[in-house]
């Protein structure tokens, strides 16, 4: 009997000891805003995976709500690393879309247009300034397309990993806890920071970067009902005066400040039983989304470094949830239907026309992202963004378009010199004015001036006559005077000063976002007088109708310095008595650039061929050359013929690291190899092939192109340029 008590007492001891055995405790993640510091919560997540730490809980700031609404929705760190070392930070932190799915009538503004940067004009006139210097365009369709999956999930505790991220309310101050909401979206407004990004708008409030508030959420995931908190702070040091030295200087150390200070006050929060994870990150900026492995690394070692604290949280097996997330979960949804969101100056058709994606099929993000592309590149929108709404079986693939808030006509400026070294310089200061949205299928009015040695004034009608643009009626008129050289055994005798006067109506048809077709005819008429030379020589006024076709095809990546693509333009003009023109004569012109990189280097081979085939005045049927890298060392358009061959082969080098945010400048360092032609059907002035050379220093600035080159040529004409706006 005692034997059995003794048996009953042992069994009712051990039962009590599982019975109060301590549960494994809920850990909640902390991840902090840093900007591109961020990735390094990427090795952090890495480490605690292998030390089989069971995350519970999640609350992240600006890049820590990415990378964490990342991990909490399913991702796997292969997927997150793999994400951070191959992105295009450049191009994700930009609005611009790549130039090749810029629509072809814009490509064809970097031409027109002298410098890149544009004013925008509300429909009132006044001035229009955007909320940020980057409105958020490419970050917010990467981030749906990332998060695509979880585009039916509202409470974010529903997700594999419960989730929170904080923001700014810009208008109270307030913090503003997302416990709920378009993921996407709510990731895109905790990292808008002030200034950098336009703020998100959403729930009638004005948000901005979380940083501002709450750099540190421990607060928030405590409010998760976790047990103890592992905290990744990647804050910045504050800089000391000396390192104080630049603008960009400045600008970090204010947001520093801005984060530092709430950011000490959850620090000293912490519980005992909380771990705190500080890499080692002094050696990173902000911006140095380049070294995204270094700061992967930095977090991966730091948090091995506390193996000892965390082995108590080891747990065996895995999360099923997330495990099921990663394996099994469906990002590609098959979409049943579409539907446009727009507020723009242009109808839901032309939005429609640019969304290629198949009804009944899965949903394909390269294209769709493409797309967007497209039609942000079309100047209308402040945003395009998609997201996919589910309802039962069905998938509702949804475009909101939202039109720009700082209006859509814009204007441009640009400047032209160069001196040839021996007294005779040359300007050009110009400015276009386009206004956009005329109409629902998107009519605009372009208007170009440009005074100076060649002066211009061009003012286009541009009327899509489909929902695509597909095929358009170009109305314009035209004025234009320019200097013209005549010579006479190779000797310049006298210089006209030609003015013409002229409209004409094109019909065209583009093809695709690389290029156009257009038939036209048009009507000019002019004078050429001597400028400078023998006065006794006549004046002559002619009359001039023609039939015209033209062809242009580019697919640049930049205009004004090229890496890849090619540039494509063939010009028949037909001058026809019928349509009273004085003679009857036909012309034609062929240009081509063709760029090739390796690394820093690039090379771009090209050239100009012009015909006159046959029979009518000099001075009215001429082409001209001359300028940089177009025969260097003369002066700007200071060879003049009926024909002209140009073939020449250009390179640089880039001088400068890349930079991922668009204060990015790059220093191009290069030369040119030119050799060149020009001469008359009459037999009396052959130029014979002239070999140029030139060097140039370029700086791709925000007002655009500068470049200063020095040019010589076996004329012994030598010349120096100074050019902002065109390159080639």
């Amino acid at each position: 009997m005692h034997h059995l008590l003794l048996c009953l007492l042992l069994a009712l001891t051990s039962f009590t000891a599982l019975a109060v055995e301590p549960p494994r405790p809920k850990v909640g993640l902390v991840l902090s805003g840093g900007a591109a510091r961020g990735l390094a919560h990427i090795g952090v997540l890495k480490a605690l995976e292998e030390q089989g730490v069971r995350i519970d809980a999640i609350a992240g700031t600006s890049m820590g709500a990415v990378v964490g609404g990342l991990y909490a929705s399913g991702y796997s760190i292969e997927e997150l690393e793999h994400l951070a070392r191959t992105l295009d930070w450049q191009q994700a932190l930009s609005d611009a879309p790549p130039r090749k799915d810029v629509p072809f009538r814009r490509k064809q503004d970097d031409r027109d247009f002298l410098v890149k940067q544009k004013l925008s004009f509300r429909d009132d006139g006044s001035l229009g300034l955007p909320l940020g210097v980057i409105q958020g365009q490419n970050l917010s369709l990467l981030l749906e397309s990332k998060l695509a999956h979880t585009a039916d999930i509202r409470d974010f505790d529903k997700l594999p990993i419960p989730f929170r991220a904080v923001a700014t309310d810009i208008a109270s101050g307030e913090k503003v806890v997302f416990r709920r909401g378009h993921l996407p979206q709510v990731v895109r407004a905790s990292m808008s920071i002030p200034a950098v990004f336009a703020p998100v708008e959403l729930d009638g409030r004005l948000l901005v970067d979380g940083g501002m508030v709450d750099n540190i959420p421990l607060d928030v995931v405590r409010e998760m009902g976790v047990d103890m908190a592992i905290v990744v702070d990647i804050g910045t040091p504050l800089r000391s005066r000396k390192q104080l030295a630049t603008v960009v200087d400045v600008l970090n150390q204010s947001i520093t400040l801005m984060t530092r200070r709430n950011s000490e006050e959850q620090l000293a929060s912490l519980h005992r039983d909380d771990i705190l994870v500080q890499p080692a990150l002094a050696a990173f900026g902000v911006t140095d989304f380049g070294r995204a492995q270094d700061m992967i690394d930095a977090g991966y070692r730091a948090t091995r470094a506390l193996d000892a604290r965390l082995a108590v949280l080891r747990q065996a097996g895995g999360d099923s949830q997330l495990a099921a997330a990663r394996s099994a979960q469906q990002r590609t949804p098959i979409i049943t239907a579409i539907k446009v969101e727009n507020d723009s100056k242009v109808s839901d058709d032309v939005i429609r026309y640019y969304i290629r994606q198949p009804i009944g099929e899965p949903l394909e993000l390269e294209r769709l992202e493409t797309d967007m592309g497209t039609l942000y590149g079309l100047d209308y929108f402040d945003r395009v963004q998609y997201r996919v709404v589910h309802k039962g079986d069905d998938n509702t693939l949804v475009i909101n378009a939202r039109g720009k808030r700082g209006g859509t006509d814009y204007l441009r400026l640009g400047l032209n010199l160069s001196d040839d070294m021996r007294g005779d310089s040359a300007f050009n200061l110009g400015a276009s004015y386009r206004v956009n949205g005329i109409n629902r299928l998107g009519a605009e009015w372009l208007t170009r001036a440009q005074i100076g040695d060649q002066q211009e004034l061009y003012s286009e009608f541009y009327q899509p006559l489909d929902v695509g643009s597909r095929y358009f009626v170009a109305p314009y008129l035209s004025l234009g005077s320019q200097n013209i050289e005549a010579t006479l055994d190779n000797d310049p005798v006298a210089e006209y000063r030609l003015e013409r006067y002229g409209f004409g109506l094109n019909l065209g048809r583009q093809i695709g976002t690389y290029g156009e077709v257009r038939l036209g005819v048009g009507k000019a008429w002019g004078e050429a007088e001597v400028r400078i030379g023998d006065q006794d020589l006549p004046k002559v006024s002619f009359n001039e109708g023609f039939y015209e076709l033209k062809y242009s095809f580019d697919t640049l990546d930049n205009v004004y310095f090229p890496h890849s693509g090619e540039d494509i333009g063939l010009t028949l003009r037909k001058y026809d008595r019928s349509l009273d023109s004085d003679t009857d004569y036909r012309q034609w012109q062929f240009n081509i650039d063709k760029a090739l990189s390796y690394g820093p280097n690039t090379w771009v081979f090209g050239g100009r061929y012009g015909r006159t085939l046959d029979d009518t005045d000099v001075v009215t049927s001429s082409f001209v050359l001359g300028g940089a890298r177009q025969l260097s060392g003369f002066r700007q358009d200071s060879v003049s013929g009926q024909n002209i061959s140009l073939m020449r082969m250009v390179y640089y080098r880039r001088l400068t690291p890349r930079a991922y945010l668009p204060l990015d400048f790059p220093l191009y360092l290069g030369g040119s190899l030119e050799r060149g032609r020009a001469w008359n059907n009459d037999n009396e002035f052959d130029s014979g092939y002239i070999n140029a050379a030139s060097i140039f220093l370029g700086l791709d600035t925000p007002l655009g192109p500068l470049n200063i080159s020095y040019g010589a040529n076996t004329e012994h004409q030598k010349a120096v340029y100074l050019n902002l706006g065109h390159t080639f």
